[in-house]
């Protein structure tokens, strides 16, 4: 019987090339900024997204938190929508570690737009907290991997403009939007003050993000990175795993989208399955007559690996140690 972990493109193990990097790399200090592959791993993806400077963090949680206590001071509110990663998986942390409160919509698969978010910005009011920041995500998670494209983003960094807020972006997985809309890296940079890159979930690196904003922001960022337990010292080897996924595996993102594509076809084929939604990148979201649980245990006694996201939604995502003849297998056995 086949194994085939769907749960999540967290799960992916270091390719030998991967390896290879990760064991050659220059390391230092990067508390004192001295990881020399550090460093050239946040100059590199500055460079890319047309922003300044950037942080390397553990992770996409930590990235994302830093950029809220920079961009927000205690009795702020931001703005994102109610699925955003943020707000549903980040465990409290905006309230925890900035103070601030979050104003929830209700856009379209997570996204949300300059439409809705006006009308939610609070007036100048001794009894309103202070809107001072709006939060897209992009792909969003409980979208289905539902995606902005720049033109969905314009109007809201004018609007941000406009009224004086910070535009931040948790981008973990934004490369596989990049390679949905075509769209270029290097302009995200003028439209976001902040911009959070996974590096471990379709790139396929063992542990990390960066955040990138400008250098006043970075400088800052590092104060919070440290009050968090974020620095990490010789953290190049884990750098070094992110240069390599940057220079070899964005490309090959266009496969898990096919992968995810048939897979989503395929399940609406099943009396079983009520509704699936978009395939857009390489989440695959679907609800189901029974419960998830039950259907859960039904694919594992099969050598399949997925999780829940509600009471009767089950969650695939395909990435780098997901190949065809893999999905061939899951594919009969929905059957």
């Amino acid at each position: 019987m086949m194994t085939v972990d769907l749960r999540s493109d967290t799960v992916t193990k270091p390719t030998p090339g991967m390896l290879e990097a990760m064991w050659s790399a220059k390391v230092g200090d990067d508390v004192f900024g001295e990881d020399e592959t550090v460093n050239t791993l946040e100059t590199k993806l500055a460079g890319i997204f047309g922003m300044e400077a950037g942080l390397f963090c553990p992770s996409g949680t930590m990235t994302n938190q830093i950029a809220i206590k920079c961009f927000t001071q205690p009795l702020d509110e931001l703005i994102a929508d109610q699925a955003s990663h943020v707000y549903r998986y980040e465990g409290g942390g905006i309230a925890f570690n900035s103070a601030v409160s979050t104003r929830l919509l209700h856009g379209d698969r997570g996204r949300i737009t300059a439409e809705i978010i006006e009308p939610e910005i609070n007036a100048e009011n001794v009894h309103y907290p202070r809107t001072s920041l709006v939060v897209l995500e992009n792909t969003v998670n409980k979208g289905g991997g539902s995606c902005y494209t720049l033109e969905d983003i314009k109007p809201i960094a004018a609007l941000c403009s406009a009224k004086g807020l910070k535009l931040h972006l948790d981008g973990a997985r934004i490369f596989n939007a990049l390679t949905r809309t075509g769209d270029s890296a290097s302009d995200y940079g003028q439209y976001f003050d902040g911009i959070s890159v996974c590096l471990s979930k379709g790139l396929g690196a063992p542990v990390g993000s960066v955040l990138l904003a400008s250098k006043e922001t970075i400088k800052y960022g590092r104060r919070v990175r440290k009050v968090l337990g974020g620095g990490m010292r010789q953290a190049g080897f884990l750098a070094a795993a992110g240069i390599y996924a940057l220079d070899n595996h964005i490309e090959r993102l266009k496969i898990d989208h096919a992968h995810a594509a048939l897979l989503a076809e395929a399940l609406k084929g099943h009396s079983w399955v009520k509704n699936v939604l978009p395939a857009d990148t390489n989440l695959v979201l679907f609800d189901t007559h029974e419960p998830a649980e039950k259907i859960l245990a039904k694919l594992l006694e099969k050598g399949i690996k997925a999780n829940s996201t509600d009471t009767h939604r089950i969650r695939f995502v395909t990435h780098l140690d997901i190949n065809q003849e893999m999905v061939a297998y899951v594919i009969g056995a929905l059957a």
